[in-house]
């Protein structure tokens, strides 16, 4: 099993930006797809980005398209969100995830690990 850090969440104003890290120990990073979820207070866990085992694709909800950029750098260990144009509704505790399929899904029942998460908090 593999285990998950995030890190790099904080307190920023509308239009700023912040890049999350995620750093994963135990079994082989790269057998993993890796994704980022988030949650927010009274709010179900939503799905935002996941990248393929090689970092070859990724995939993005509608609400963060053109804004945040997924990578992953599989000689550290690490997958990345580059977040820009942060917005208030962007505030939530960020996730990231990982999910021994094969391209990986939006579904949180299908990945294997979870960090403890990072809070993001956007004001306006």
């Amino acid at each position: 099993q593999v285990q998950l850090v995030e890190s790099g969440g904080g307190l920023v104003q509308a239009g700023g930006s912040l890049r999350l890290s995620c750093a994963a120990s135990g079994r082989t990073f790269s057998s993993y797809v890796m994704g980022w979820f988030r949650q927010a207070p009274g709010k179900e866990r939503e799905f935002v980005s996941r990248v393929t085992r090689t970092g070859g694709t990724t995939y993005y909800a509608d609400f963060v398209k053109g804004r945040f950029t997924i990578s992953r750098d599989n000689a550290k260990n690490t997958v990345y969100l580059q977040m820009n144009d942060l917005k208030p509704e962007d505030t939530a505790v960020y996730y990231c995830a990982a999910d021994l399929g094969v391209v990986g899904t939006t579904q949180i029942v299908d990945y294997d690990a979870w960090g403890q998460g990072t809070q993001v908090t956007v004001s306006s």
